[in-house]
């Protein structure tokens, strides 16, 4: 149980520092290049980002949180479970309903630089919160195994 718990808590650190990186430094790096250069750059990182490696720290987070709770006593559980619950919610949907549009958007030439970086920083700077706070439950969790 401690070795599923501590990789939970290594998911959520991973994934709310991948976020905490965009909105802290990609995003304000990409905004002091021209926008036809940000554009291409962000294109460029869209695509590669999608990997096995994200996709094992993205999915994995909320399924090893869920996994935690499912295997953990109470009161441990309930923290698994609210940090799976905020992680799907603010990470998760949040993603697959508001940046990845966006991202497509981009990718189609259909939403300009100015437009895309202000509104995508700050749906990505929830997700990190999220994020951040999804982690903070799993530590929780853990002092209560």
């Amino acid at each position: 149980m401690l070795i599923l718990a501590l990789v939970t808590l290594v998911l959520h650190g991973a994934l709310a520092g991948l976020f905490y990186a965009f909105s802290m430094s990609v995003m304000p790096g990409l905004n002091a290049v021209e926008p036809a250069q940000a554009e291409a750059a962000m294109r460029s990182v869209n695509r590669k980002i999608l990997n096995p490696w994200l996709f094992v720290v993205f999915i994995g987070s909320p399924l090893a949180a869920l996994a935690a709770g499912l295997l953990a006593d109470a009161p441990a559980a309930w923290w698994f479970f609210a940090a799976a619950g905020v992680n799907a919610i603010g990470s998760f949907l949040f993603t697959v309903a508001i940046n990845v549009p966006m991202n497509n958007a981009l990718d189609a030439g259909t939403m300009a630089w100015k437009d895309y970086s202000p509104r995508w920083t700050t749906r990505n700077t929830v997700r990190t919160v999220a994020c951040l706070a999804s982690l903070v439950l799993v530590g929780v969790a853990l002092t209560q195994l």
